[in-house]
């Protein structure tokens, strides 16, 4: 679920800047090509993880959940020259299309595929990232903050995606799946820590903000 009236979010895009070729090309494919295309992050939150990019500049980026790499080459697009991007998927089969768009991006030297569970691949992983987005496997949300915490430095932030889950969340007890119990969890345990900030965003179907204190 959008949450944006589409009219409304019809105008937004086009008062944004548009799409690249390559990325343009990837939406397109990912939809024809791929299961649960519902899955990319799209022209206006792609533009919004490159904007955030752009404003922090980091060196350093780690994703979980590289699906076709549209918001990894996003991201990519505001870190500076020196900077590397490390993309994590389980999915082996997306392995290669993704490969293919990164290059197309011209990213493929600073974006680096990691295929595998992402807790064992997060084990090989050292810090410190400026910039973490969790776009992944729902009831892992919390584990993965616990994960990345430390490898993420003081000041940096966690981007996490899909908190709103189709409006699921505000569902009452006995209606709720796996997926929204555990994003339920998951925004409560952002919500009460006191060693960050945090904003949740209403852009498509949820961003949650954290900053690292």
């Amino acid at each position: 679920m959008d949450f944006l009236d589409k009219k409304i979010e019809a105008y937004a895009l086009n008062h944004s800047s548009p799409e690249s070729d390559v990325l343009k090309e990837l939406n397109r494919e990912t939809n024809a090509k791929v299961l649960y295309p519902r899955m990319l992050s799209g022209h206006l939150q792609g533009k919004f993880l490159e904007m955030i990019s752009w404003m922090i500049r980091p060196k350093r980026v780690l994703e979980i959940g590289t699906y076709t790499g549209y918001s990894a080459i996003c991201m990519a697009g505001g870190m500076p020259k020196d900077g590397v991007l490390d993309t994590i998927d389980i999915n082996e089969e997306l392995e290669g299309f993704a490969r293919a768009y990164i290059q197309k991006a011209g990213e493929e030297d600073r974006i680096i595929q990691h295929t595998g569970d992402a807790a064992e691949v997060l084990n090989n992983l050292e810090g410190p990232y400026d910039l973490i987005f969790i776009d992944a496997d729902k009831e892992s949300y919390t584990k993965y903050l616990d994960l990345v915490w430390s490898k993420l430095r003081i000041g940096g932030f966690v981007i996490a995606d899909n908190v709103l889950w189709s409006g699921k969340v505000l569902e009452e007890g006995s209606k709720r799946d796996k997926d929204t119990q555990a994003l339920i969890k998951f925004n409560k345990y952002v919500q009460d820590r006191g060693d960050i900030d945090n904003i949740l965003l209403p852009i498509r179907d949820g961003l949650m903000i954290i900053r690292k204190k």
